[in-house]
């Protein structure tokens, strides 16, 4: 089957069906989170009994204070904790990151001679020319001659892993 490219008209008129749809149902969310509130403070919260006396009122307003204070009290508490454990977690993250390193960036590979890496390291008011060549011990390559019974020798040394080699099979 062969596809056909939608039209311009037709993907925006889809696309604004598709909001007017997402719109709707964020609407009926929040008119369920309003129920929900609704339901769990008539559940959980009956409402104040006004009647009666002023004393039995201030008694009343007591306890709703005490439970003011210690519900700040734990909310103190609670807040204490978290940023102690959010201090905790910076200093993790800190030694984390000291013993991961910083990425360093690849150091490109530079041709310098010696008089100008030492401008370099001692600044430019210092100039110092020193030829390091000149210092340096020529050490001259030594051939190595090998033996020439050594190089006649590779087949009896064939022969001498072979017989090793026997011995260790009939063993």
């Amino acid at each position: 089957m062969s596809e056909k490219k939608m039209t311009s008209s037709r993907r925006h008129h889809l696309k604004s069906l598709i909001l007017q749809i997402a719109q709707n149902w964020l609407e009926k969310e929040k008119k369920d989170d309003i129920a929900a509130k609704e339901a769990y403070m008539a559940e959980h919260c009956p409402p104040p009994d006004t009647s009666g006396d002023q004393a039995a009122l201030m008694e009343v307003c007591k306890k709703l204070h005490a439970l003011i204070d210690t519900l700040d009290e734990e909310r103190y508490d609670a807040h204490s904790k978290v940023q102690k454990a959010d201090k905790e977690i910076e200093d993790l993250n800190i030694k984390v990151v000291d013993l991961r390193g910083v990425k360093k960036p690849a150091l490109k590979k530079v041709r310098m001679s010696a008089d100008s890496m030492l401008k370099a390291l001692l600044g430019s008011k210092h100039t110092v020319n020193m030829d390091l060549r000149a210092n340096l011990k020529q050490v001259k390559k030594e051939v190595k001659e090998e033996p020439t019974e050594a190089v006649g020798d590779w087949r009896k040394n064939i022969e001498d892993k072979a017989d090793r080699k026997k011995m260790f099979e009939s063993a």
